[in-house]
């Protein structure tokens, strides 16, 4: 006898085995907590399985049946996404799935402008969004959570592709009252002895401390912080100087203060931003227009204040 059971109740049991809750359940995927009550009595009903152990606190814990059971789940509802990618492949139309993830230093500068864009141009693409760090998006290529990743050229797998979008050169962050910040350019010597508060994120820190590394000098850092934000807001107070590749249009951090930037001269490459994907013979129509899309923006956008350079070689020069 075939089973009857819809890929919508599939979604709702992935919903609940995820949140732990019909209710929780139920205001993600924006339906009735009856709806996602039925739809799991039915597939434990079709299946002849339990899945779920009900809690005095309404919580609901899967079983080891249901635990296998959302796994294979989990990878039928991703193989029937896919065939969105086919449909639009055949019929020569953006549509679908499309997960993007992004890192979380330029963020904020990226995602909300390159995605309000790109919905508006393709309306029938599902667009979902993930701010990661740099170790994270990689892992999340790897096990097809996400299709393509915002990104630099560092740590990147063999496994993955990278398509360059932008040249970022490192430069200094200080606040206006510095010793430094009336100069125009600064070197690595001059900032040895300077207090740094240094962005201490995976594969960030390392480019950054091989700008000093590289002439044979040992920063003073004297504060670390994975938030570009909390960085630029230190720095504003006058608590030292910092490092980035992300130029922000605004010169001011988060608390209102000014913010001075100056060019930073080192024979440290530029990093380059642009999109990490797995590596395949074919790209989905929809995969390539965003990537497109990304390119167009990054020019006209001016983003992070970088004017777009020719980075049609960096895919080869990784950190």
């Amino acid at each position: 006898m075939p089973l009857r059971f819809t890929l919508r109740q599939l979604d709702y049991f992935v919903a609940v085995g995820e949140a732990g809750s019909i209710t929780k359940a139920a205001e993600q995927v924006n339906v009735s907590s009856s709806a996602i009550s039925a739809a799991v009595s039915h597939l434990e009903t079709e299946f002849g399985i339990q899945l779920f152990v009900r809690k005095q606190s309404h919580a609901l814990s899967l079983t080891a049946a249901g635990r296998v059971f959302l796994k294979e789940v989990t990878q039928l509802l991703s193989r029937a996404d896919g065939l969105h990618d086919v449909a639009g492949d055949l019929a020569h139309k953006v549509r679908g799935p499309l997960a993007v993830g992004c890192l979380l230093t330029f963020a904020a500068l990226v995602v909300p402008g390159v995605r309000a864009g790109f919905e508006t141009l393709y309306p029938d693409v599902r667009f979902r969004q993930f701010e990661r760090n740099h170790g994270q998006l990689m892992e999340m290529l790897q096990r097809g959570e996400i299709d393509v990743a915002l990104t630099y050229d560092l740590g990147l797998l063999q496994d993955l592709d990278f398509e360059p979008l932008m040249e970022l050169p490192p430069y200094v962050v200080f606040s206006p009252t510095h010793r430094l910040a009336g100069k125009d350019r600064i070197n690595p010597e001059e900032l040895v002895e300077e207090p740094l508060i240094l962005l201490d994120l995976p594969y960030s820190r390392e480019y950054f401390l091989s700008i000093f590394n590289n002439v044979r000098l040992r920063p003073n850092i004297v504060e670390r912080t994975t938030d570009i934000t909390v960085m630029r807001a230190m720095v504003a107070n006058g608590l030292g100087y910092g490092i980035a590749n992300i130029r922000p249009q605004a010169n001011h951090s988060a608390d209102g203060k000014a913010l001075v930037y100056k060019a930073l001269e080192t024979e440290t490459r530029p990093l380059v931003m642009g999109a990490a994907l797995p590596s395949a013979d074919h790209r989905t129509l929809t995969v390539r227009a965003f990537i497109d899309y990304c390119r167009t923006f990054m020019a006209e956008q001016k983003v992070f204040g970088t004017v777009l350079t020719d980075v049609t070689e960096a895919k080869d020069a990784v950190f």
